[in-house]
């Protein structure tokens, strides 16, 4: 059984299967973050890692625990640092900020180590979304012990409107020099995405219901709230998009979803990415955007059976 304390856990929130808990947990560099899993009601088949995106939190995947745990599936979802009720980066809660995207490495130990402690249901998968998919494909090659991994909308390069490149290079480049690496990158804003854009505009799901649900989380529970990234984080991100593009692809079987109608992430790189991933496929999901798992329910029940099935070929 695991020593960490117990953390706090808004069950009312996360529409999530019964028994779901809370642990706090403590990197190797000193920065506590907070872990959730829930167990599915029989035996399960194995366990779900589950790397989240920028901005979000464990109580936001509980209706992807159900799903999954309908399945057959535990499921471990983990707080990044400087993020969801993980220690924060700096004095303003709401920016995102990280030095280097090689920190998310020591979260990712932090939570192995909890798996183990919690004798959590072996073999373990990843699923990786967003800027997820960014720190478990590189957690990858630092060892991951699955056995298969799934990613949706990955975060293998970053989706820059044409006219703010210059710009974004600059910053990337120059931001630390210019005594900018703290600022909100432009264009950003310091609100959570879903607190100021209305669904009828947004580019993260077609589903009104499951969007209204995002915004109901936020405004039960403001700790949770995450604004735009920092210059800092850009340049982070941006570093580390291209390390991971100049590797190999793991020898891992992959399955990775990407919308047709995808405007957060580089939809370039993920197909350049899945183009040499020998045991990997891309599955091109029609009239999705950005948040996969949460689009609307004809597609979501597609894409929760196609995980199920790949990972339950690979136990």
């Amino acid at each position: 059984m695991t020593s960490a304390a117990a953390a706090p856990f808004h069950a009312d929130i996360a529409k999530g299967p019964e028994g779901g808990v809370a642990y706090w947990l403590t990197t190797a560099d000193g920065l506590r973050i907070r872990a959730g899993h829930w167990r599915p009601a029989g035996n399960a088949t194995g366990t779900i890692m589950l790397f989240p995106g920028r901005t979000e939190y464990i109580e936001k995947y509980g209706p992807i625990a159900t799903e999954m745990g309908n399945r057959g599936f535990a499921v471990l979802a983990v707080d990044w640092r400087g993020q969801g009720l993980a220690d924060r980066a700096l004095p303003d809660r709401r920016l995102g900020h990280v030095t280097d995207f090689a920190e998310f490495q020591q979260d990712v130990a932090a939570l192995c180590a909890h798996a183990e402690a919690l004798d959590l249901p072996k073999p373990w998968f990843l699923l990786g979304h967003s800027m997820g998919g960014a720190i478990g494909l590189r957690s990858l090659y630092e060892g991951l012990p699955v056995q298969a991994c799934v990613f949706t909308a990955p975060m293998w390069g970053i989706r820059i409107p044409f006219a703010l490149r210059p710009l974004a290079g600059i910053l990337a480049r120059f931001g630390a020099a210019l005594g900018q690496s703290h600022r909100l990158v432009p264009t950003t804003t310091i609100e959570q995405y879903v607190q100021v854009s209305p669904f009828e505009d947004n580019t993260l799901t077609s589903d009104a219901e499951m969007y209204a649900f995002m915004q109901m989380q936020i405004e039960a529970q403001p700790d949770l709230v995450l604004g735009g990234p920092t210059v800092q984080w850009l340049r982070a991100a941006m570093q580390d998009c291209r390390s991971l593009a100049a590797k190999a692809s793991p020898d891992l079987p992959c399955l990775t979803f990407l919308g047709d109608r995808e405007q957060i992430v580089c939809t370039e790189a993920v197909h350049a990415r899945m183009a040499r991933w020998p045991k990997g496929r891309l599955d091109l999901v029609a009239e999705a955007q950005h948040e996969i798992l949460i689009e609307r329910p004809h597609i979501r029940t597609r894409v929760y059976d196609s995980i199920a099935g790949h990972f339950a070929t690979h136990t």
